[in-house]
């Protein structure tokens, strides 16, 4: 049972270079932000499931589909080089100011339609029940061990890491990243560090056919597919 009061941010600036529109593009069949939309609120972990926008076609879609646009985004937090921390201190002050405070929020792309109402539930859960915890980052494992890289130096192939030359792949230990897709956080910690990745950090370990950057045309194409094949 959730006890602690909780936000859902979903972060949905209205530009876009290198994919016109992304964040309302039609992804199969509705707008991509649909998914992680309806993600929040189906997953029931959420007293507020709100988009953050400065765009007025953004907000009116996020509307359609179930969230609150209480207040739009700032000129400040709506430029090229704000960041997601200076966008979520936006959001948690504003709330703050109108009488309303949460203990634990979640920041929510609106690019990631493999989000699941249960991954969301699940993280929300493991930060509750963590006693020290202040962050829960959904990761996914690097499908062939980084440890192994190879550079180009001077044209010729060096191995980056000499040392894991001849190590057996299933002896290096697994390396993560971050898998694109939401953090949830307490927001006390958050404010005072101001970043997202401050403090002990839960991982939520998710497989590789969840997980799937979209920063390009072919990025997009390939996570339709992938989509296709759920």
């Amino acid at each position: 049972m959730k006890c602690m009061k909780s936000l859902a941010i979903i972060t949905a600036r209205g530009g876009s270079k290198r994919i016109p529109r992304k964040n309302i593009k039609e992804f199969c069949g509705k707008p991509i932000i649909a998914y992680s939309i309806e993600a929040a609120l189906g997953s029931g972990a959420f007293d507020t499931v709100m988009v953050s926008t400065d765009d007025e076609e953004i907000a009116e879609i996020a509307r359609k589909y179930g969230a609150e646009v209480p207040f739009m985004r700032s000129d400040s937090t709506s430029n090229d080089t704000a960041t997601t921390s200076d966008v979520l201190i936006e959001v948690l002050n504003t709330y703050e100011e109108r009488g309303e405070k949460f203990d634990i929020a979640a920041c929510i792309y609106p690019t990631a339609p493999f989000i699941t109402a249960d991954r969301l539930r699940e993280a929300v859960d493991m930060l509750e029940k963590s006693a020290d915890a202040d962050t829960v980052i959904p990761v996914v494992r690097y499908s062939y061990p980084p440890q192994r890289a190879y550079e180009i130096r001077d044209g010729y192939l060096e191995f980056r890491a000499p040392e894991y030359m001849d190590t057996r792949s299933q002896d290096l230990t697994p390396w993560y990243h971050d898998a694109g897709q939401f953090y949830v956080f307490k927001t006390d910690s958050f404010l005072k560090t101001r970043r997202i990745t401050a403090g002990r950090i839960l991982p939520m370990e998710i497989p590789e056919t969840e997980v799937q950057d979209i920063d390009t045309a072919e990025d997009w194409k390939l996570a339709e597919l992938k989509y296709s094949m759920k």
